[in-house]
């Protein structure tokens, strides 16, 4: 597939001049109509075209052909650049350029948007033929980055939109490999029984009871310079969760390919920060096992040992991911990060609290907070905070264990209590937070296809490239 973003220079040797795009609020929609030949006013009359925020029209010549396309921003206190994503989607084929920058936008998020919307999986239907819509991109956006942010956001889409009989925890460590030897990055993997050896006894637990092809194991990726900051990146990689011996309805099961959600964006994540160069020591960490049913399967009421010495009870085989989570951060521990960033599809309460489009956060530290907010407003990548609440602290105190991994029915606010679960093996060192995000898109709307999506990770690069700067050349 060729790139959705090009550079103006590339257009020199070819013929014909990109489609022009006009980008209007709803205030500037009259103006513009009157400056244009009369046949422009009554074909924005019949579309109703009205430049509300993702209207997208496409004007032809008197002849037929594409003269040029109209944007709606909406009203200048709610346009964003994500609005972008709506036009692949909706135009012909070939290129187009902005008639204009719209003034408080990037010109390279713009580029992004455009080439976000752009994705389409096609990996079990090939789409042959299919021309493409790029986007002549501003002669100061860097296309290195906007390819390089593309590409790592459709990498997370991708693995989350793959079944789990193509997406299992070989095909994750595949990945990884592939990502490592593409950034000079070393991956080590540790999988099955020598999970116990190494200590990694919760993500042995969890994932035991697949089939020796689909094994449990842990992949630690490290690059950089390890005189940089260290920086850790921990995704869940549960390949699909049947809800182990608490088994899931059919309904509660159909989308649970995604459950490796986590894993997918810290991978993605960690692209990111490896093609930006960015000057920091980088780890990432996965655990990816199949939460499968079988005999040896954990069983609700097993006590499980942890990498960090704490002992869980097991009162919910569904609640696993946070078990895998727990040595994971026990091991990012070790390595004393500046900050550590965990991604994970863990709750479904997170929805009730939030739907699928707003990803909640939970950090104690009040400066990554406002960071990390800060970089999802400039990313158009939306988070919410939310509390870690001591008072519910007790909800996840174990009865014959040092804690159980599903927590006490009153205190029903369970996207919470995960996170307060995590933070007892999150790095007493340096910054911590947590991200239940839901990779996906229930519902299909202008420039979102339904299906996996990119969350929150536009946003924390964007933090990392604020807190962790180049130097400047």
């Amino acid at each position: 597939m060729s790139e959705p973003i090009i550079a103006s220079s590339s257009r020199a040797s070819e013929d014909g001049a990109p489609t022009p795009i006009h980008c209007l609020y709803e205030s500037e929609l009259a103006a513009f109509v009157e400056a244009r030949p009369s046949f422009v006013k009554g074909f924005v009359a019949l579309e109703d075209f009205k430049a509300k925020a993702g209207q997208v029209l496409v004007l032809p010549t008197p002849q037929g052909a594409v003269d040029r396309v109209l944007l709606g921003l909406g009203t200048r206190d709610k346009a964003e650049a994500m609005l972008f994503r709506a036009l692949p989607s909706r135009l012909p084929a070939g290129d187009y350029r902005l008639a204009a920058v719209p003034d408080g936008f990037d010109a390279g998020q713009i580029a992004l948007a455009f080439a976000l919307g752009a994705y389409k999986f096609d990996r079990y239907r090939p789409r042959t033929g299919d021309e493409p819509r790029r986007l002549v991109a501003d002669e100061n956006v860097d296309l290195h980055e906007v390819h390089a942010v593309a590409h790592a956001c459709a990498l997370a889409r991708d693995m989350v939109n793959t079944p789990a009989n193509d997406m299992g925890p070989l095909q994750i460590e595949t990945i990884a490999r592939e990502i490592a030897e593409r950034h000079g990055a070393s991956l080590e993997v540790i999988t099955g029984d020598d999970l116990l050896d190494q200590n990694y006894p919760a993500v042995h637990a969890v994932g035991r009871a697949a089939v020796p092809a689909r094994a449990p194991r842990m992949l630690e990726l490290t690059w950089g310079d390890g005189a940089h900051p260290r920086v850790a990146i921990i995704g869940k990689g549960v390949v699909f969760d049947t809800g182990g011996l608490d088994i899931k309805p059919s309904g509660g099961m159909r989308l649970m390919k995604k459950d490796m959600g986590g894993a997918a964006h810290a991978l993605a994540l960690g692209r990111m920060v490896m093609a930006a160069g960015l000057p920091v020591a980088l780890t990432v960490l996965v655990p990816a096992v199949e939460n499968a049913i079988a005999g040896d399967a954990m069983r609700p009421g097993d006590v499980l040992a942890t990498r960090s010495g704490l002992t869980v009870e097991v009162g919910n085989t569904d609640a696993e991911g946070r078990l895998i989570l727990a040595d994971a951060l026990t091991r990012a521990a070790e390595l004393k990060p500046v900050l550590t960033l965990d991604l994970a599809t863990l709750t479904g309460a997170a929805r009730v609290a939030l739907g699928p489009q707003v990803i909640p956060f939970y950090t104690p530290d009040d400066d990554l907070a406002l960071e990390i907010e800060e970089g999802a407003r400039e990313a158009c990548d939306p988070v919410w905070r939310m509390p870690l609440w001591d008072g519910y602290r007790e909800a996840i105190e174990g009865d014959i264990a040092d804690l159980k991994n599903d927590p006490d029915g009153w205190a029903q606010a369970g996207s919470v209590t995960a996170a307060l679960f995590l933070q007892r093996f999150a790095p007493a060192t340096g910054a911590w937070a947590h991200f239940d995000i839901f990779a996906w898109n229930p519902k299909a709307r202008p420039g979102f296809a339904s299906g996996g999506e990119a969350q929150v990770i536009r946003g924390l690069y964007g933090m990392l490239k604020s807190r962790f700067p180049k130097a400047q050349a």
